[in-house]
């Protein structure tokens, strides 16, 4: 399935953010705080429908609320989603498959 997701502006519209956290209450948190822009499609992957003024708010808020309580051991990734990507779903997934368009 290819996605079209770009908005009129030509920017990002879909990110996701995939994280490792160890210590408990701080992965629990970090998850809380995504749920305001985006939903989880996996235990510790969120996808967020939004543009990129959003992702910098996102990562300002990662940078002064959680980057000083993480160890040398939790990592987060964060990836861009541009018009030319395909999604291959299988298993549970696929009863999420659904085109994006954004206009």
């Amino acid at each position: 399935m290819h996605l079209n997701l770009l908005n009129l502006d030509g920017e990002t519209s879909v990110i996701l953010l995939s994280y490792d956290i160890s210590n408990d209450k701080i992965r629990t948190r970090f998850s809380k705080f995504l749920m305001k822009f985006g939903h989880r499609i996996q235990y510790s992957v969120f996808e967020i429908d939004n543009s990129e003024s959003m992702l910098d708010n996102i990562i300002l808020e990662i940078k002064t609320k959680f980057e000083k309580n993480f160890s040398n051991e939790d990592s987060i990734m964060i990836m861009k989603l541009s018009s030319s990507c395909e999604i291959i779903r299988m298993g549970y997934a696929k009863n999420e498959e659904e085109s994006i368009i954004i206009v």
